[in-house]
């Protein structure tokens, strides 16, 4: 779905009733904007429609986002308790997690061209097919001797994810004005967090750190099939609910994009564009370095916390979902500042900033003896480095206007895939021999890496470059209407002017 055509900021008023073009069809979800546009050469514009329906389906989205984020992290919170029950070390539990960043390398290329190819739908309904299948395999592996089978099933909602990552900035970029985009993909992403959020919460409630294998075994059950269930409700709804794009277009760049033949638009082609673009390399680099820092913390958090609190299993969780509640708050007051003020480099240096001195203070508190100080360190440390993730989406769509937004969200998370995979392993390995100072001082380092690396990436915003040319053609266009020919009388001085002549 590249983009060739500048997003344009769509305007509803009463007068302009007469010049639209009629309605699809009354509904429940009926229209709440719609304009026609006069284009720079002097024709008539694409019509553009703004639906209620975009919050059904971007809510939709975050449903099953969330669904699936919640198992990545399932068991790495409750790790000490499954290395018992499955008799494996931290390390095997450790790649219950891991197995969603490997997994992501290789497939998300092809998922991402399918995206481009078929659709928002499609990607959709085999997102849910996948989620679907992996819980209910976990639900038949709650036994001690049936190891292999969790992860296979972890290995199937993982695939599930590749699906789902690189999905927040095109569904924003098919359904939502040009005004509303950031907002929408902070939405988005909203669903994954607070999907991770609900797994650092819930696993240390249904599975508590009993002795008795088989009632332990029965509480692992009873997570698995909740996860199972809510997988399944969802997917029932997206068969029934959830629409590839509207009927009407929301932006002048959604309008044009329906219109370029499918032969114009080469996916490697625009992989390689992506590669030749500087800044936005960089920012493959620095986003990576972010998100890839809290992968490791999400995945090793159990065994950070029970280092200096042992029995905390529950506040360990908590833990977890304080980090996660304040990205999630972070992210959405990230994408309504973006909205309002465009200021995109300089909001994601300022975040990387502070995730960097949130981190530092996490680190050096940790072990101080007191929960209270690491549940404020924790959330401090989330607001930051969650809310940098919808930052990250729409600034590269910014630096890679008119290419696909699933192919630079892609990109993006790949590098996060990669540097989370080696983070998560060289941390562990480091807690495992000097400790977890040491550990997060690691982080600290690369993430200091990363807050240089921002400051180098060019400000070059395509986007709304493209809507500035646009905003200026339609405002020459609308003097040159409203102004009168040269033979009127107002143009000529009035009736005298007439007699002049």
């Amino acid at each position: 779905m590249g983009k060739d055509a500048p997003a344009t900021r769509q305007r509803s008023d009463a007068k302009d009733n007469d010049a639209r073009p009629a309605a699809p069809g009354p509904g429940a979800l009926e229209h709440i904007e719609c304009g026609s546009i006069p284009n720079g050469d002097g024709r008539s514009a694409a019509a553009t429609r703004l639906y209620k329906k975009r919050w059904v389906i971007v809510c939709l989205f975050s449903a099953y986002s969330l669904s699936n984020a919640y198992q990545w992290i399932q068991y790495g919170i409750i790790s000490n308790i499954l290395m018992r029950f499955y008799d494996v070390d931290g390390f095997a539990i450790d790649w219950l997690s891991m197995i969603f960043m490997l997994t992501y390398i290789p497939f998300i290329f092809p998922v991402t061209w399918l995206l481009d190819k078929k659709g928002l739908r499609v990607t959709a309904l085999l997102a849910n097919a996948l989620n679907f299948s992996g819980t209910w395999i976990k639900v038949a592996s709650a036994k001690s001797n049936l190891f292999w089978l969790t992860m296979l099933g972890q290995f199937v909602s993982s695939l599930a994810q590749v699906f789902i990552l690189g999905m927040p900035s095109s569904l924003a970029s098919v359904w939502f004005g040009a005004d509303e985009v950031s907002t929408a993909c902070s939405i988005g992403v909203f669903g994954n967090q607070l999907g991770i959020a609900v797994g650092f919460l819930l696993p240390p409630i249904l599975v508590p750190n009993v002795d008795d294998v088989e009632e332990l075994a029965s509480h692992i059950r009873i997570m698995f099939y909740i996860s199972a269930g809510v997988a399944t409700f969802i997917f029932v709804l997206v068969i029934f609910v959830f629409q590839e794009k509207p009927e009407i277009p929301p932006t002048q760049a959604q309008a044009q994009s329906r219109n370029i033949p499918p032969g114009e638009y080469s996916y490697v082609a625009s992989i390689l564009s992506l590669l030749r673009n500087k800044p936005f390399m960089l920012l493959v680099l620095s986003y990576g370095l972010n998100v890839g820092c809290f992968y490791s913390i999400s995945t090793l958090l159990n065994r950070m916390i029970i280092e200096h609190y042992p029995g905390e299993e529950v506040n360990a969780g908590r833990i977890g979902l304080t980090i996660v509640v304040a990205g999630m708050a972070g992210s959405l007051i990230c994408g309504i500042w973006l909205d309002r003020t465009k200021t995109y480099k300089q909001t994601t240096l300022a975040v990387y900033l502070f995730s960097l001195i949130g981190m530092l203070v996490y680190t050096f508190t940790l072990n101080l003896g007191h929960l209270w100080v690491v549940f404020v360190t924790a959330g401090v440390l989330g607001f930051f480095m969650t809310g940098y993730l919808p930052l990250g989406f729409e600034f590269a769509v910014e630096l890679t206007y008119p290419e696909s937004e699933g192919t630079s969200s892609g990109l993006l998370n790949c590098s996060a895939q990669i540097f989370g995979i080696i983070f998560t392993i060289c941390q562990g390995k480091i807690i495992d021999k000097w400790g977890t100072f040491a550990g997060n001082i690691f982080l600290c380092i690369f993430l200091l890496i990363g807050t240089a690396l921002t400051g180098f990436i060019k400000s070059d915003l395509r986007r709304q470059k493209a809507n500035l040319l646009n905003a200026e053609a339609q405002t020459v266009n609308s003097e040159v209407r409203s102004s009168p020919p040269f033979w009127s009388s107002n143009a000529l001085g009035g009736r005298s002017g007439l007699n002049a002549l």
